[in-house]
């Protein structure tokens, strides 16, 4: 099943299972029902409970904190996450932080979806990976799958958490292929996955760039040199006793992020690392994230903005201090950049 899929039969689940569910956003009821993961739940629920909405984000999201607040459970759609920013006020100030500020006796179980990622050249306000933004607010829990499987598990979770989730998805997985349970499966925020095991290296991975992890872990591996691949899936709270089981083997460690380097998970993630795990640590660990540059939207310059599975790979080589492999099984130059590979399934 496709990510996108994947979803949009979860979101069919969850509404069935509870008539409090509701689903909105701009394009929820459009013909391509937000990439396709929408289909059918305006003609199974009716208008009362999917809908459209207007371009008032502040507004809407604090009329899906109500509804949150009176025993609804709002799963709010943006087809980019920039957006979702003219509702940042919303979300901090008043998602975040109710069930706090009224000691506990009200909770705020909203979903909100956010769409996010490279592709079609959409530039610096179209394609932003903030999640790091979301990650250090208190109150918030914030979710990336990767594969079809964790995207129906974890956003099966998500609308049934009283808190209030950040689910992100990236764009170019929607069309990903993978297995998924027949039923539905939830899968419990805060665990991460170990995609592969080894002894030489840990990388600690979320969403689309765990495809391209996966990617150099199996080259690597063709060269006897294997890795710890963790998948986050959840990056507030994270789970940090994977993480740590895991450096304590190797030794060594590799963050990847879709974000800006600065300031990002990637740089939360080796500080607690350096912090608590320094006598396990063989070297300094190493981050591989976006330059500290707005997004570009030319073929030229997103050419050399965006990170894959050769630099994942060149990144580790030099770690372990190898030489002579050759990295061509990872070039795929006579394709578009806005194709990640022969193996990728589109459009967007």
């Amino acid at each position: 099943m496709t990510f996108a899929d994947a979803i949009n039969d979860t979101l069919l689940w969850a509404m069935n299972k509870d008539p409090k569910t509701l689903f909105f956003g701009l394009g929820a009821t459009d013909p391509k029902r937000l990439f396709g993961t929408a289909k059918g739940l305006l003609e199974n629920f009716g208008p009362d409970r999917v809908f459209d909405m207007p371009t008032s984000e502040n507004g809407m999201t604090g009329i899906a904190i109500g509804a949150a607040i009176q025993g609804y459970r709002p799963i709010m759609t943006h087809q980019r996450l920039d957006f979702f920013l003219l509702a940042m006020d919303q979300l901090v100030n008043n998602a975040a932080k109710w069930h706090y500020m009224f000691g506990g006796q009200d909770s705020v179980p909203l979903t909100i979806r956010l769409i996010l990622g490279r592709g079609w050249g959409q530039g610096p306000t179209h394609s932003q990976s903030l999640h790091s933004w979301f990650a250090h607010v208190p109150g918030l829990k914030v979710v990336m799958p990767s594969t079809s499987a964790d995207a129906s598990g974890l956003l099966a979770s998500s609308i049934f958490d009283n808190n209030p989730v950040i689910f992100l998805e990236h764009r170019w997985l929607h069309h990903q292929l993978g297995a998924v349970p027949e039923k539905c499966e939830p899968i419990p925020l805060g665990k991460g996955r170990l995609l592969s095991e080894g002894q030489d290296y840990t990388i600690v991975s979320c969403s689309y760039m765990t495809v391209e992890a996966v990617r150099a872990v199996k080259l690597l591996a063709d060269h006897g040199i294997h890795c710890d691949l963790i998948d986050l899936r959840t990056i507030q709270p994270l789970d940090w006793d994977l993480i740590d089981r895991s450096v304590r083997k190797t030794g060594r460690l590799l963050v990847l992020d879709i974000g800006a380097s600065s300031f990002g998970i990637s740089s939360e993630i080796i500080s607690s690392v350096c912090t608590r795990l320094f006598s396990s640590l063989k070297q300094a660990p190493q981050k591989l994230a976006a330059p500290d540059y707005p997004i570009p939207t030319s073929v030229a310059l997103s050419e050399q903005f965006y990170n894959g599975a050769e630099e994942i790979a060149g990144i580790i080589l030099s770690g372990i201090k190898k030489q002579g492999i050759s990295l061509r099984p990872l070039q795929e130059s006579h394709l578009s950049h806005d194709v990640p590979g022969e193996w990728f399934r589109g459009p967007f």
